[in-house]
């Protein structure tokens, strides 16, 4: 059953993806595009933003309070959950993606619902590989490893010259600011940026576009209601790559 929220759901299984990611499995589906995110709230700690990696799920890095809270959560137990949130990801033809780390997460539906043709999947080590074998199935994977113990030995921006970048009508990225921010030079040179779809990922209070807490410079761009999903030229001579606001409204290098 598909439900509108806010709501409060029940933790059904966790699954435990790599040794710092885990999967949160609830009790009610949400109707989402893919890409699209949802305010979770860990009673008695925090509210944040969350992206959905399937109609029932959140993919989560323990890497703050919330998510700490969260990781000490078990089966049964209960959270919050309001949304869905933001434009997610609109994409016709063919699809290339660049996912690092957790950022496999919110990039993962568009795999699960056939829009993918190829994959550059990186992480930190063969361990932190994020759904490497899902994704394997569905589309072709190319992976890449800082330390070089599964694949390419090094970043996986690498990998974007072993394919045809004209080849694609869209290029959908996520994962650390500074990873996306280099795909974004490598598009740019290609002269393809309009093409990339970057998600980004900035404090947020409301979730809603009402408290600007979230808003880049230099257009006042708010992540949660006009992305989080942005055109790679919309991002070009932004804040992106460079810094990013932090509860106070103060800027902090990325």
């Amino acid at each position: 059953m598909h439900e509108q929220m806010p709501a409060a759901v029940t933790i059904t299984k966790i699954v435990e993806e790599t040794p710092s990611i885990r999967t949160f499995v609830f009790d009610r589906e949400i109707a989402a595009r893919p890409g699209q995110f949802v305010m979770v709230w860990v009673p008695g700690v925090d509210e944040v933003p969350m992206a959905l990696s399937s109609p029932s799920s959140i993919t989560v890095q323990k890497v703050g309070d919330a998510t700490a809270a969260l990781f000490a959560m078990h089966e049964g137990d209960r959270i919050g959950i309001r949304g869905p949130y933001g434009n997610g990801f609109a994409v016709s033809g063919r699809t290339l993606v660049v996912g690092g780390g957790v950022g496999a997460s919110p990039l993962l539906p568009l795999v699960t619902t056939g829009q993918v043709d190829t994959f550059l999947l990186g992480a930190r080590t063969a361990s932190e590989l994020l759904f490497a074998e899902r994704i394997r199935d569905a589309a072709t994977l190319m992976v890449a490893t800082d330390d070089g113990t599964a694949g390419h030995h090094g970043f996986v921006t690498e990998l974007m010259s072993r394919v045809d970048l004209a080849d694609f009508d869209h290029i959908c990225v996520c994962g650390p600011e500074i990873m996306m921010a280099a795909v974004l030079a490598v598009l740019d040179r290609e002269g393809c940026a309009g093409r990339g779809l970057f998600s980004l990922h900035r404090y947020m209070k409301c979730g809603v576009g009402l408290c600007g807490s979230c808003c880049t410079d230099p257009h006042g761009l708010r992540v949660c209601r006009d992305g989080p999903v942005f055109s790679g030229d919309v991002l070009i001579d932004s804040e992106f790559g460079r810094y990013a606001r932090d509860a106070s409204g103060s800027r902090h290098r990325i």
